[in-house]
């Protein structure tokens, strides 16, 4: 384990320790498979609230009275006033330094050379900016943006829509009008109405989408988590999964969280100061 050291006022830098980031560095560069876990820090400086924080959504309303599947039930047209206004302040944001970089690491690494190497971004986030940065890589173009640069959205996506009667998934950036409960968006399908394609409380996470998140910590070489709280389950579960699997395991986050403790490298700073300078220079140069 290597040591953390605090700065004169107590408190963690925002930058990275240099010697702890060079060491990072060489683990990321030597390995064959990496797994990133990121959570609402690595969103954070993108202007996205978090919902734990002192000023997080979750602050204006307890989340049992919106964010459960009784809550949808009983008034539709409240929870989706409620979404409607997270999903255009969200809409509002951009990918930061640290989005774009995970993103052209994990495009880089195809699994498609010939040393096979893989990068799998995992998210409990909601905000679509893993996804958007991915597509600004692209210039735009969906059918271009390679698998491997598209994240495992473990909570699902506001920009997603799921149908409550057959079930379609489908991505919606239009803004909702929740007036009345007839102006809310119904399937073209079926008819039927249509929820916010998110994992509500007390609703399971989708298994194929969780299945892959944990194939991908097992095999990992090096996980990286950036800017989780380490405490929602099973999302926190997953870096866990990792370190039992004998992955090293890198947090990137200012504060102390149940994850530190197991963790080979801890760097106290934010996502945009740590990220580009632990994974930049190897995602530009990756394939060459």
């Amino acid at each position: 384990m290597l040591n953390r050291h605090q700065d004169d006022t107590g408190s963690y830098p925002v930058e990275p320790d240099n010697v702890h980031l060079a060491r990072a560095r060489q683990l990321v560069a030597g390995a064959r498979r990496i797994v990133v876990l990121t959570g609402a820090g690595v969103s954070q400086e993108s202007g996205v609230p978090t919902f734990r924080g002192a000023e997080g959504l979750w602050r204006r309303f307890r989340p049992e009275e919106l964010a459960t599947p009784q809550a949808f039930a009983r008034d539709p047209r409240l929870v989706w006033e409620w979404y409607g206004e997270r999903r255009e302040m969200v809409a509002a944001c951009r990918p930061n330094a640290a989005h774009h970089a995970l993103a052209r690491l994990a495009s880089s690494r195809s699994g498609s050379g010939p040393d096979g190497r893989t990068a799998t971004l995992v998210t409990q986030n909601v905000d679509g900016l893993h996804l958007a940065a991915a597509r600004a890589l692209a210039h735009g173009a969906d059918d271009a943006i390679p698998t491997a640069a598209r994240p495992i959205e473990l909570h699902g996506s506001l920009f997603r829509t799921r149908c409550t009667g057959c079930g379609e998934r489908r991505e919606s950036h239009e803004r909702v009008d929740a007036s009345a409960t007839g102006t809310l968006p119904h399937c073209a399908r079926c008819g039927q109405l249509l929820r916010p394609d998110v994992v509500w409380f007390g609703e399971m996470l989708d298994e194929p989408t969780l299945s892959a998140a944990v194939d991908a910590a097992g095999a990992a070489d090096v996980c990286l988590v950036v800017g989780t709280s380490a405490v929602v389950y099973p999302a926190a579960a997953l870096a866990q999964h990792a370190v039992a699997a004998g992955s090293a395991v890198i947090e990137v986050n200012p504060e102390a969280t149940p994850l530190t403790a197991a963790a080979t490298i801890s760097l106290r700073a934010t996502a945009t100061a740590a990220i580009p300078a632990l994974v930049g220079e190897l995602a530009e140069h990756a394939g060459e």
